[in-house]
């Protein structure tokens, strides 16, 4: 079953045609990627299917119920929920009060909000600092407080903006079954992502975005030596080293 359907959006600002023409379906507990150089309108898209901003054509349907006028308030009552590159938590509130904030969209007692971030909190690992303040989180900590927010908010897709940006090595390596379980437990994911390593360990199918358009989408393997995804993003250097990565993984 398609959870979400894009079909032919566009939006141009001014003379800029940050989108053009491009269409995703996503199928229901699928995990998929949009990669693309920086300035693709991979975030715009996001913005778009999130009811941000308004496409000047096209439609969005979300478990096939045409979702182009909703808020994105009605979005996230609906279940399409999604994170931002920049995050920015209530700094003068708890982790728990910051994840309760989500909770409030299906809960109305503080106490119900409040449990159910706990829930979430332990889903993420940040279960050992619920009471501190989020002002005092590291970067790690504040990616995944976003998707502690997200989580509990209860959704049927989940879009993810970058969400390893700004982590080391190690913090990605951490993050990467955090994400895995979020799919597994029913979430249908999204992901806008430059870490390739993520994009060929989780994502079960790629679209690419260059200059507003779909260059390609597909199998990872098969998507990162498309020669115009190599052309537009990639480069020949970083190619070879996701074959040799994939041709690991494969043996």
């Amino acid at each position: 079953m398609k959870l979400l359907n894009v079909e032919d959006v566009s939006v141009s600002f001014g003379g800029l045609k940050a989108v053009q023409g491009v269409s995703l379906a996503l199928e229901e507990g699928t995990l998929g990627a949009l990669i693309g150089p920086n300035g693709a309108g991979k975030t715009t898209f996001f913005s778009i299917i999130s009811g941000f901003v308004k496409p000047d054509l096209g439609r969005v349907q979300l478990a096939g119920k045409d979702i182009t006028a909703l808020t994105p308030y009605a979005r996230a009552e609906a279940g399409l929920t999604r994170t931002f590159q920049i995050v920015q938590p209530f700094a003068a509130q708890t982790v728990g009060e910051n994840v309760a904030v989500g909770a409030h969209l299906h809960c109305s007692s503080r106490k119900e909000a409040l449990a159910k971030a706990r829930e979430v909190t332990s889903w993420v690992g940040l279960s050992g600092i619920f009471d501190q303040k989020a002002g005092e989180l590291t970067v790690a900590g504040r990616k995944r407080l976003e998707l502690a927010r997200a989580l509990a908010t209860r959704p049927k897709l989940l879009l993810l903006d970058e969400v390893l940006a700004g982590l080391n090595p190690q913090e990605i390596q951490d993050m990467l079954p955090v994400i895995q379980k979020i799919c597994d437990s029913g979430v249908s994911v999204l992901m806008i992502e430059h870490v390739m390593q993520a994009v060929m360990s989780l994502a079960q199918y790629v679209w690419v975005l260059s200059q507003g358009q779909l260059i390609s989408q597909g199998l990872p393997h098969v998507v990162t030596q498309d020669p115009l995804v190599i052309e537009a993003y990639l480069g020949q250097g970083t190619a070879q080293k996701i074959k040799r990565f994939a041709q690991k993984e494969a043996s």
